[in-house]
């Protein structure tokens, strides 16, 4: 019996504790399916009928699958495997009194508060070097609880309940453990994240690292009937998910495409980012092995071609209701939100959004709009980047959730299932039925 679509995503949230373990899952589902690796040093081999993955920088991957004929437009998903997050510095280790603590910096937008008092893991990637000198990356993780950044308590602190700007500098180090048994230097940390594998540090050297903490406590369903649920890194694994699921579940007849990139949190300026030209190296790749390979062939492949660049929305907050445009205010579980801005921060016209809306009438799923209030400012995601290096027709679309950005963030349980029946109905729709 298959397992529930909240199930997977939990699942899937449970093991992708970073960006390069995200990349790491998806890839192991993508094989599962019968994708097949691509290195992109290496000669591809693409063929009609094909079914492929590449990742770069171990944290940005994209997915596709190639009709038996020509290809005429690819339908494209976009996603970003990153989040905001507690990462620690190069030189971490603190020693304080009794204590051995670990400095850190803020990676992305992060709401600061939540992350107090949370039982924290620590995962990441590290770079190690055999006593011959050849290097290798292993992504690494502690798999429970490991790191705190306690509280200061109310009686030493009697005005911590009137929004006091929190110093991530002095006020965030992580607690490690005691001065007289925790590691006080990178290798020993990573022999007991490696231990925690089931792996040995041997006799190699850790070269280099990057490692962020992330909050253990699983994914849970929320409400009286479960009709929400919970868990770090909805912005945007959720996306990531929903992306992917309808990869592998549309039906294998038209060209399309799943792209998670990395970095989207702080700017997507990266080999792996949107900024960057991950996407449009494939898409070269693609061309020159099933397209006719011109110049002029490559344009009216984009130009043929559609990206919905999936991100989630700020649904209506019961508590800040006045925080909401009142005509744009999307409801948890009330379908995947259409997010618009007249300045461009999303990149949705009314064409890529009315072929959204004729997909979900198609598939039968309820659709929602989000515009930001005329007087707060807008945040923003991969589409209009993507939009702007390739020139592809894009959608900006999510899914409602609150607390984004937050240590736990909060979402609608019908509403995952939703998006994936709108994303296989674009997988599967004909070259006609695109713009």
């Amino acid at each position: 019996m298959s397992r529930s679509v909240l199930e997977r995503l939990f699942d899937f949230l449970d093991h992708a504790h970073t960006s390069w373990h995200a990349a790491a899952r998806m890839a192991h589902h993508l094989r599962q399916a019968g994708y097949i690796a691509l290195d992109e040093r290496a000669v591809w081999g693409l063929e009609p009928g094909g079914r492929y993955y590449t990742t770069r920088d171990d944290g940005a991957l994209i997915a596709f699958q190639l009709p038996k004929g020509a290809v005429k437009a690819i339908r494209m998903i976009g996603a970003h495997t990153d989040s905001p997050h507690l990462r620690l510095k190069p030189s971490p280790f603190i020693i304080t009194r009794d204590w051995v603590a670990l400095g850190i910096e803020v990676y992305g937008g992060a709401l600061l508060a939540p992350w107090f008092d949370r039982d924290l893991g620590i995962a990441g990637r590290v770079l190690l070097a055999s006593p011959e000198g050849k290097c290798e990356t292993r992504l690494v993780d502690s798999r429970r609880p490991v790191a705190v950044v306690p509280s200061l308590a109310i009686h030493l602190d009697r005005e911590a309940n009137k929004g006091k700007t929190l110093n991530p500098q002095t006020q965030m180090n992580a607690i490690l453990g005691s001065a007289g048994n925790a590691p006080r230097d990178i290798t020993a940390l990573v022999e007991q994240l490696l231990a925690a594998q089931g792996e040995s540090l041997g006799d190699r050297r850790v070269i280099e690292f990057e490692l962020g903490l992330y909050d253990c406590q699983p994914a849970a369903r929320v409400g009286i009937d479960g009709e929400l649920f919970a868990s770090a890194r909805l912005d945007n694994l959720l996306s990531c998910f929903c992306g992917l699921e309808a990869l592998l579940q549309s039906d294998g007849e038209q060209a399309v495409m799943f792209v998670a990139n990395d970095h989207e949190e702080v700017g997507s300026g990266s080999p792996g980012g949107a900024q960057g030209t991950f996407l449009d190296d494939v898409l070269t790749r693609i061309h020159a092995a099933v397209g006719d390979g011109t110049p002029e062939g490559r344009i009216r492949l984009i130009q043929h071609s559609c990206m919905m660049s999936c991100d989630n929305a700020h649904g209506l907050h019961p508590n800040f209701l006045d925080r909401h445009d009142a005509g744009h205010a999307p409801a948890l579980n009330g379908g995947p939100v259409i997010k618009y801005n007249a300045n461009q921060r999303y990149a949705t016209t009314s064409r890529t959004a009315g072929l959204f809306k004729q997909l979900c009438v198609k598939a039968g799923v309820p659709v929602q709009a989000f515009s930001t209030r005329a007087d707060m400012g807008c945040g923003s995601t991969i589409g209009p980047l993507t939009a702007t290096a390739l020139g592809i027709a894009t959608l900006d679309v999510g899914l409602p959730q609150w607390a984004m950005h937050s240590i736990r963030e909060t979402a609608g349980s019908e509403d995952p299932g939703y998006l994936i029946k709108a994303l296989v109905e674009y997988c599967n729709a004909s070259d006609e039925a695109l713009l």
